[in-house]
């Protein structure tokens, strides 16, 4: 008894010590996010440098990144525990903080996850590295690490944990992963709570006055929800498509940075908007208020994935917001039920299909917008993530039983991931 008691308090202290410090990191990069980004919206002329800033950031990931250019995957890869060791380097962590940065600052549009992520995961992986652990215990502190960046950059400690147990839940031994899940939970908690601590406020969003429940207004959501899936397997597919061609055609790292920074400036001025460019989050919130032009789900979509597919850095899950509550604002329009309900449904829906974490992203959903919308946010959820297919946004992923059981699901990508097993 006496030893399983030390075994809880000495996991309740590497808990806490790992969310001290993803919350605190998650709020040095948040802080200087906001900063890069004022400075982009203020000078425009920073836009023309997104071309050299990529390519510079290449460059670095080419000649000192080794392993960390694999990012988020890295993280999944070991944290399944894989017979194939190796180690999260620290390096990982100034790489991807500068490099978000650079994108940010110069225009790239991407998100703020997959930085906050390889924050958590790499500094965890340095804290337990003189701890002896074996895999099963050096998977969970993995998965404290991922769970600890993820609930403090969003505000969203519950669906942090669960998300750090679902997305790695695909595995031969599925049920020894949930007991990581207390773990996680108290380092999702103790990162926001620090995060949170160190000035950083998350934007609030809401689903308004919801509408009285209706057997039409469910068949909406539903009809709705298998776009948002439809989406999710849209954008994952096609920035693993630019990823693949841009290798192709320019093998060379910085040069494809170039390729891709040139692209997105000509996007600009041929669309004469810059609503496109980095998190997007005046557009997230002008979805909520009213129907936007279903093309904006869409350009969201195409300047993320030439941005992530030319080789910069930075997260797919706010870029997947901004897709989803575009889509749903611009679906609520021509259904012409409630625009911040149907936006509400789309951010969380969209980012379930892609990453393949339903419950996660359901949970998240009510830490984000309240219990009352709770029934449309699980049917949004899980019909995307159904619909989704064979999307993947994490190409280390494995599929669930239930996802690999769909006949829409493509065989052959089922067997890839069941041969890592």
């Amino acid at each position: 008894m006496m030893d399983k008691s030390m075994n809880w308090l000495r996991w309740l202290i590497i808990s806490v010590a790992v969310g001290l410090l993803g919350g605190t990191s998650s709020a040095l990069f948040l802080y200087g996010l906001e900063q890069v980004t004022s400075a982009r919206e203020h000078s425009l002329w920073l836009l023309w440098l997104l071309p050299v800033g990529g390519a510079v950031i290449s460059w670095l990931y080419a000649a000192y990144g080794a392993s960390a250019a694999k990012g988020n995957n890295l993280l999944i890869e070991q944290a399944y525990g894989d017979q194939s060791y190796a180690r999260v380097p620290f390096r990982m962590a100034p790489l991807v903080l500068i490099g978000t940065w650079t994108t940010h600052l110069f225009g790239g549009s991407a998100g703020r996850e997959g930085t906050a992520v390889q924050l958590g995961g790499s500094l965890a992986e340095q804290f337990g590295a003189r701890m002896n652990l074996n895999p099963q215990q050096r998977s969970m502190l993995l998965q404290c690490g991922i769970s600890a960046g993820f609930g403090s950059v969003f505000g969203t400690p519950i669906a942090g944990a669960i998300f750090a147990v679902e997305l790695l839940a695909a595995h031969r031994n599925w049920r020894n992963r949930f007991i990581a899940l207390i773990p996680c939970l108290i380092a999702g908690w103790t990162g926001d709570y620090v995060t949170r601590a160190w000035g950083i406020r998350h934007i609030q969003y809401s689903l308004g006055q919801l509408p009285s429940f209706s057997l039409q207004l469910l068949a909406q959501i539903a009809a709705a929800s298998i776009l948002f899936g439809l989406a999710a397997l849209l954008f994952s597919e096609l920035t693993h498509v630019l990823k693949q061609r841009f290798a192709a055609w320019i093998p060379n790292a910085p040069l494809r940075a170039v390729a891709g920074g040139i692209l997105i400036i000509v996007l600009v001025y041929a669309l004469g908007t810059r609503d496109y460019l980095g998190l997007s989050l005046p557009l997230l919130s002008h979805s909520f208020e009213e129907a936007v032009s279903p093309a904006a789900f869409a350009l969201k979509t195409l300047f993320t994935s030439i941005t992530l597919g030319a080789g910069y850095q930075g997260g797919e899950v706010t870029p997947l917001f901004v897709i989803g509550s575009t889509l749903g604002s611009a679906l609520a329009g021509i259904f012409h039920i409630s625009v911040p309900l149907l936006a509400g449904i789309g951010l969380v829906s969209v980012f379930s299909g892609a990453a393949n974490t339903p419950f996660a992203c359901f949970i998240m959903g009510l830490e984000l917008f309240g219990t009352e919308g709770a029934l449309y946010l699980f049917i949004g959820c899980m019909i995307s993530y159904a619909c989704s297919g064979h999307a993947r946004i994490y190409r280390s992923q494995r599929y669930g039983w239930v996802k690999a059981s769909l006949p829409w699901v493509k065989k052959n990508t089922v067997r890839e991931a069941a041969a890592k097993q």
